[in-house]
């Protein structure tokens, strides 16, 4: 695999940004890894978002995720969504459009992976989670799975008894009131309300029972059941850590239909 720091500068953001890339590659020499050969062509693609507190070089820190990838001969993008929410802020800057639109025009014109729906997968842990639902919600002709780790997938609860007013405030910049969330696109369960789930992307989700996020997980969880969605929901026994993550991003490459070959 080659694993590339990319910087390049974003329009929307109008600042320079950086990514980290996964590519497969055909290797000869034995190096203890067992894994697929690269293939030819466009790759299939897996957009991997960050955490509230983390960046770009989280998932290739904390995880595996290149080892993984090699195993499916999967190209992964691991942009930077800050501290964003994934929104284009009501003060600040426009990281929906950033991350769902930019980016992948970006990648795709650097790097040999797939533009077809079918070989475009988005996946991301707690605050990336919510990304990655929201972006795959609202681009159902860009996105084939959509997949969430212990994803913050109800954002109006994110304002209850928090007694940070700085976090407050960065809310507050992201998204304005809570009114303003309600009903809107950044409200991942009126936004099922909204979609169709017959065009929707198959969505992935896991969550530990120990997890804080577990009640918002549960709320998103049936009311996606409700709607008749193609959901694959699966929980576990862990909390809100990256050894949980480690783990549960290998069940999630497992459901995705990556193409063989």
């Amino acid at each position: 695999m080659a694993l590339i720091t990319c910087e390049y500068f974003s329009d929307e953001l109008n600042m320079m940004r950086s990514m980290r890339v996964i590519l497969p590659q055909n290797v000869n020499a034995k190096n203890g890894i067992n894994g697929e050969q690269a293939r030819h062509g466009n790759l299939p693609v897996l957009y991997l978002l960050n955490g509230l507190s983390e960046d770009d070089s989280s998932w290739v820190r904390r995880t595996s995720i290149e080892r993984y990838a090699m195993k499916w001969g999967l190209a992964v993008v691991m942009p930077n969504g800050e501290r964003s929410w994934y929104a284009d802020a009501v003060y600040g800057y426009n990281y929906y459009s950033h991350i769902a639109y930019e980016v992948p025009r970006i990648a795709q014109s650097f790097f040999p992976i797939s533009a077809a729906r079918e070989d475009n997968y988005i996946a991301g842990v707690s605050m990336g989670g919510y990304g990655a639902l929201k972006i795959g919600l609202l681009n159902p002709d860009c996105f084939s799975v959509a997949a969430s780790l212990s994803g913050a997938l109800d954002i109006t609860r994110r304002y209850e008894g928090i007694e940070d007013v700085k976090y407050v405030n960065e809310l507050k910049n992201i998204f304005g009131s809570l009114e303003n969330i309600t009903g809107s696109d950044n409200d991942l369960l009126s936004l099922l309300e909204r979609c169709d789930p017959a065009a929707a992307p198959k969505i992935l989700q896991c969550c530990g029972t120990g997890d804080f996020l577990y009640g918002m997980n549960q709320s998103f969880r049936h009311k996606a059941q409700s709607l008749k969605f193609d959901l694959d929901y699966w929980e576990n026994e862990g909390g809100h850590f990256w050894e949980l993550w480690d783990q549960e991003i290998q069940n999630v490459l497992r459901r995705i239909p990556v193409p063989r070959g």
